[in-house]
């Protein structure tokens, strides 16, 4: 077996039996209880299967999993895969990079962007690469007595990719999936309930920086005390206080309420019943979706994902015409919302808690270029906002009335039809956001926004038309009305201009 460090070979068979010992005493890392707990899971297992609240250090543990099995295991292969190359490889690889750079002693081999390399032995590597279900050939000719591979966002991979790893998975093999629990399919998901899975959660809640803020908010330790204990980049109080309190995640109960199976808990001497967004984003379980649902979280989040990097790959190229989608508040209620789309692309959402009739028509008079489009809904306060902007002579204004009859609009398959416009405008952002249909939806990563789109429900009528539940209903839920996902719902309303000669009207639709 060829050197893996400088320590002797007695010392490297006592760390491969005790990967936590090795990540103390050479790494030099810090990890707390319940990642001590998934790196001896690994160690011990061939499969392990992790779902996780967000920043709670997920993709650390799984970083010091790989140099673990790296080091110790020679020659050895590491593949970590994720659905974009941003997780695999600024992420994931940024971790594992630092984690190296940081060790007590110098681990050898070369450090790459993207990989691990070792002069001499071309079968001992670490690599990180996209996941993509076309590029299957990145998995061909990996074999060795030592395999790992790492699985970020793996719920965003599809079952094709699971299928290939499965392929190379053989002698000393370790496979490790760690994923936010967004969605109620596919292989993360069953990892969850398969015995061939070690099954692993890491809830904030559980976290040691919220549990030492509970602490100093109750008086067990001071501030101070506190504040020496925290744990740089992971998930805090602060964070959690404000999506249990006022984010609307969670709906305050009374004692007498608290059920287990609804992951009901108790938050400074009160009781929380958790939507979906805190189920999935800080206690680390999966959604309570049905049949009914409108926007899938897979779907919201994949949206997300794209934004990301699209964000990240943006030079500065011009972006075309956009459609504004303005929800006007009214007698200070709500928020006034101006919402920015391109095709494809949301690129902002501007908020205001009031405006004025004038205030309104004049932001929304200097968002528009030539060409674009603004689109208001003119049942209640947007109706003054737009006789003001018809009175400026503004192009391409759009009334949108959303109980108004939908007449014989249909859906993308030509199929569906909707009681009433906002029945038509709301499955307009489900078929611009279905993966059946290719989409390239991207919308900024904002968790008022998600949580709107994702409490969405939807019925058949008898009749077979399509009917979105009244706002009433999302509004108890919420704590607030949805006027963010309510903008977007306007930017699908369809565009109708009258023809050459002033005959008729002609719907453009909605994309």
């Amino acid at each position: 077996m060829p050197e893996v460090t400088k320590m002797d070979r007695e010392l490297v068979k006592i760390y491969q039996n005790d990967w936590n010992k090795f990540a103390i005493d050479v790494l030099d890392v810090d990890l707390d209880i319940e990642q001590k707990k998934i790196l001896t899971a690994v160690q011990n297992n061939a499969r392990v299967s992790v779902r996780s609240g967000t920043a709670r250090g997920k993709d650390y543990v799984s970083a010091v999993a790989a140099v673990c099995f790296l080091y110790l295991f020679s020659p050895s292969k590491v593949i970590c895969t994720a659905p974009t190359g941003r997780q695999a490889v600024d992420i994931m690889m940024g971790e594992i990079a630092t984690i190296i750079r940081g060790a007590k002693i110098n681990l050898g081999g070369r450090l790459l962007v993207s990989r691990i390399s070792f002069k001499g032995n071309e079968n001992w590597y670490l690599e990180a690469f996209k996941g993509e279900d076309h590029n299957l050939e990145a998995w061909s000719g990996i074999h060795s007595d030592f395999i790992m591979v790492i699985m970020t966002e793996a719920s965003g991979l599809s079952e094709i990719i699971f299928q290939t790893i499965e392929g190379i998975l053989q002698n000393y093999s370790r496979f490790l999936i760690v994923f936010n629990p967004n969605r109620l399919s596919g292989e993360a998901y069953r990892s969850t309930k398969s015995k061939r899975y070690v099954k692993m959660v890491l809830n904030d809640l559980d976290a040691p920086n919220v549990i030492n803020w509970l602490a100093w908010k109750k008086g067990k330790i001071t501030e101070e005390q506190y504040k020496k204990m925290k744990i740089p980049g992971q998930v805090d109080g602060n964070w959690v206080h404000d999506k249990v309190t006022e984010a609307g995640w969670c709906r305050e109960i009374t004692e007498s309420e608290v059920q287990k199976e609804f992951y009901d808990f108790e938050w400074l001497g009160k009781y929380y019943r958790p939507g979906n967004l805190f189920r999935i984003k800080v206690l680390g379980q999966f959604p309570e979706e049905d049949e009914q649902t409108l926007l899938p979280m897979p779907w919201i989040e994949a949206a997300v994902e794209r934004w990301k990097s699209w964000k990240k790959n943006y030079k500065g190229k011009k972006l075309g015409r956009k459609k504004v989608g303005s929800d006007i508040a009214g007698d200070g209620r709500d928020s006034t919302i101006h919402l920015l789309r391109y095709d494809d692309l949301v690129l902002k959402i501007h908020q205001f808690g009031q405006q004025t009739h004038m205030q309104a028509s004049g932001f929304i008079k200097h968002l528009l270029k030539p060409g674009d489009t603004s689109l208001i809904d003119t049942i209640g306060e947007g109706a003054g906002v737009f006789s003001r902007l018809k009175e400026l002579k503004t192009a391409n204004l759009i009334s949108v009335k959303n109980s108004y009859s939908s007449n014989n609009l249909r859906d993308i398959t030509g199929e569906l039809k909707f009681i009433n416009m906002r029945a038509y405008t709301y499955w307009g952002i489900r078929d611009w956001m279905n993966p059946q249909f290719n989409s390239n939806a991207m919308i900024p990563d904002d968790p008022e926004f998600i949580q709107e789109l994702n409490e969405i429900r939807y019925e058949y009528r008898s009749d077979g038309k399509i009917v979105i539940e009244a706002k009433d209903l999302i509004k108890s839920r919420l704590g607030r009305s949805p006027d963010k996902s309510d903008a977007l719902a306007l930017t699908f309303a369809p565009i109708r201009t009258v023809n050459k000669g002033g005959k008729g009207k002609k719907a453009l639709g909605v994309f």
